[in-house]
C-alpha cells in the first residue's frame, strides 16, 4: 500500500510541477480599446508592434489598446480566409439585407475587380452593392504580406483607403515614401494600401559548412549557388508554396533580362529600343531559369515552408539558403545572442534583389476603423519605422527583439543621430550603386506561370535533375558539356510557351488542364535528365 502511494504521489508531482514551475502570467487586463489585426508577421514583430503602439495610442489619445493577433500561416492562407468571410458576410447581406437571389454567378462578380461591361445586370449591381458596403470580415487590419496578395485583395474590393495620404501628404513624396522606387511600388495611388517596412532576398549561409566544403570565400551573387561543390547543400522553398521564395527566383530572372538588356543596348546602338528589349527579355529568361534550373540541381530538399531553409543553415544541416532578407538576418541574430557565434553570414547579392515591401492596410467593413486607422499611421510614422531597425534598449527602439528589417521611409536612414543605434546601419536601400530595376512588364503577368514551370523544372523532377547534375559535373570534356547542353534544354518552358501554353493551362477553368500540363512537362524535363546522365556517363 504504501509503495501504491508513493507511486500516486510520484506520477503526481510529475504532473503538476511544470504548473508550478511555470513564469507567472500578468492578469489579463481589460483596455479602453481593441484593435483586430490579421497578419503572417512573427511573434517578434507582433510583439514589438503591440508594445509600441500602444504607448504610442496612450500617448496620443490617454485611452489603452490591445491588439488581437490572428495569425493564421502564410499570407496564402490569409488570402482564402479573408475571401471566404467576405463571401459569407456579403451573401448574408444581399439575401438578408437585400432580398436579392444568391447565385455562384454574383459570388464570382460580386469581388471582381475586372468585370465587363457587358456583365449581367444582377452582377454588376452586386459588385456596386459591395463597394458601397460596410460588410465587415471581423478583421481590421491587414498587416504585412507582399504588393501581389495586397493587389488582389484591392482588385477584389476587400481594402478601402485609411485616408494616411490625406492627413499626411509630407509623406508621400520621393523624400520620404516615394511612389515607386527600383520599379516597385510603395503604396497604392487610392490609399488602399501602403508600403511599412522593405523587404529584399539573398543568402544566409553557414561559414563553417563552407569551410567544410572547401570554399575560401563567401557567396556575393545569385551565380555563385550554382557551384557544383553545393551540391545537396542547398535549402530550397518550393516557389508555388512560398511568395518569397518565388519572388527571389524573379529576381534571379530579372537580373539575367537585365544584363543581357545592357549588352544588347551597348553592342547594338542603332537598333530599336522595343526590339532590343524583346529579344533581351526572351534570351534573359532563358539564361536565368537555366541558373535557377542550376541552384535546384544543388537543392537538398524542396519545402513547403520559406522558414525551414534558414533553420536548417542555422543547424548545418545545408550550407546556404535561399530566403527573404528579415528570415535570413532574425536566423543570424538568433545564433549570434544563442551562443555568441559568427558562425552564419547574410548577403543580399548587389544588383541582384530588388526593395519591394510589405504593405499595410485597413479592411473593409473594419469594425474599431478609428483604432485601425492610428494603428496604421503609428507604422508609417518614424517612431514606428524605428522599431524595424534600431538595437535593443535605445531610444524608441524595441525592447525584447531586433527586427533587423529596413524601414520603408527614406528619412529614416538620413538621421545621422540614429546611425549607433542603427542593427544594420551599412545597409542603404536607396542608395544602392548599380541596383536592380524590376520591369513588371517582363514577369510580373507570369508570376504564377514561372513558379509552376520551375517547380516542374526543379522540385517534381529534382532526383532526376540532382542525379543527371551530378554525373555531368564529373564528367569529363566533351561530354561534360554535351550533357550540360541536353540538361539545359528549356525549350518547353521558354518565354513563348510560357506566356502562351502553359499561361493558358493555368487561367483555364478546368483544372485538369493545369495537372495534365504538369504531368507532360515533367515527363519532357526527366527524358532530358535521363539522356543527360546517360551522355556524361559512357
Amino acid at each position: 500500500m504504501i509503495r501504491r502511494l508513493l507511486l500516486v504521489f510520484a506520477l503526481g508531482a510529475i504532473v503538476a510541477l511544470p504548473f508550478l514551475l511555470r513564469p507567472k502570467r500578468a492578469a489579463a487586463r481589460r483596455t479602453d480599446d481593441t484593435l483586430v489585426v490579421i497578419t503572417p508577421h512573427n511573434e517578434a514583430i507582433r510583439f514589438e508592434f503591440g508594445r509600441g503602439f500602444a504607448e504610442w495610442y496612450r500617448g496620443r489619445t490617454g485611452r489603452t489598446v490591445a491588439i488581437d493577433w490572428r495569425v493564421l500561416g502564410g499570407t496564402s492562407d490569409i488570402a482564402r480566409f479573408l475571401e471566404s468571410e467576405y463571401v459569407a458576410a456579403f451573401e448574408n447581406f444581399w439575401l438578408g439585407k437585400r432580398g436579392r437571389p444568391w447565385s455562384a454567378e454574383i459570388q464570382a462578380g460580386f469581388q471582381n475587380g475586372r468585370l465587363p461591361a457587358d456583365a449581367p445586370a444582377i452582377v454588376r449591381e452586386a459588385r456596386a452593392a459591395f463597394l458601397a458596403s460596410t460588410v465587415s470580415c471581423g478583421i481590421d487590419v491587414f498587416f504585412g504580406g507582399g504588393t501581389y496578395d495586397f493587389a488582389k485583395q484591392a482588385q477584389a474590393g476587400r481594402l478601402v483607403d485609411s485616408g494616411l495620404l490625406r492627413r499626411h501628404p509630407e509623406w508621400f513624396t520621393d523624400a520620404v515614401i516615394p511612389r515607386e522606387h527600383g520599379g516597385e511600388e510603395y503604396w497604392e495611388p487610392n490609399g488602399l494600401w501602403i508600403g511599412a517596412v522593405l523587404s529584399s532576398y539573398g543568402i544566409l549561409f553557414n561559414r563553417e559548412s563552407l569551410k567544410r566544403l572547401g570554399f575560401e570565400r563567401e557567396p556575393a551573387q545569385w551565380t555563385d549557388l550554382a557551384d557544383p561543390r553545393l551540391v545537396g547543400e542547398i535549402g530550397l522553398a518550393d516557389p508555388t508554396k512560398s511568395g518569397s521564395v518565388a519572388k527571389a527566383f524573379e529576381n534571379i530572372v530579372q537580373q539575367q533580362m537585365q544584363r543581357r538588356w545592357q549588352a544588347l543596348r551597348l553592342a547594338q546602338p542603332a537598333t530599336k529600343t522595343a526590339d532590343l528589349e524583346g529579344q533581351a527579355v526572351r534570351e534573359g529568361w532563358l539564361e536565368g531559369m537555366k541558373l535557377v534550373q542550376s541552384i535546384g540541381a544543388n537543392a537538398r530538399y524542396f519545402s513547403d515552408s520559406s522558414q525551414k531553409p534558414p533553420i536548417d543553415v542555422a543547424a548545418g544541416n545545408c550550407a546556404v539558403g535561399l530566403c527573404i532578407d528579415f528570415y535570413g538576418r532574425q536566423q543570424q541574430e538568433a545564433v549570434r545572442r544563442r551562443d555568441q557565434s559568427e558562425r552564419l553570414g547574410y548577403v543580399s547579392p548587389a544588383g541582384g534583389s530588388v526593395a519591394s515591401v510589405d504593405p499595410i492596410a485597413l479592411l473593409r467593413g473594419a469594425k474599431n476603423r478609428a483604432v485601425a486607422e492610428a494603428f496604421i499611421e503609428y507604422n508609417l510614422s518614424l517612431e514606428g519605422q524605428a522599431l524595424w531597425n534600431l538595437k535593443i534598449g535605445t531610444p524608441g527602439g524595441p525592447q525584447r527583439y531586433v527586427l533587423r528589417r529596413m524601414p520603408v521611409r527614406r528619412d529614416f536612414y538620413s538621421r545621422t543621430e540614429w546611425v549607433p543605434w542603427r542593427s544594420d546601419p551599412e545597409d542603404a536601400p536607396y542608395a544602392q550603386a548599380d541596383p536592380l530595376i524590376y520591369h513588371e512588364a517582363w514577369t510580373g503577368a507570369i508570376f504564377r506561370e514561372m513558379s509552376f514551370a520551375i517547380r516542374v523544372m526543379c522540385a517534381d523532377t529534382h532526383t532526376e535533375l540532382a542525379r543527371a547534375w551530378r554525373a555531368v559535373m564529373a564528367a569529363p570534356e566533351p561530354a561534360r558539356s554535351k550533357g550540360l547542353a541536353v540538361l539545359q534544354d528549356l525549350s518547353a518552358v521558354d518565354y513563348a510557351r510560357t506566356t502562351g501554353a502553359i499561361h493558358a493551362a493555368l487561367t483555364s477553368k478546368n483544372k485538369v488542364d493545369e495537372v495534365t500540363l504538369a504531368r507532360e512537362l515533367g515527363d519532357i524535363f526527366r527524358r532530358n535528365y535521363a539522356r543527360a546522365e546517360a551522355i556524361a556517363t559512357r
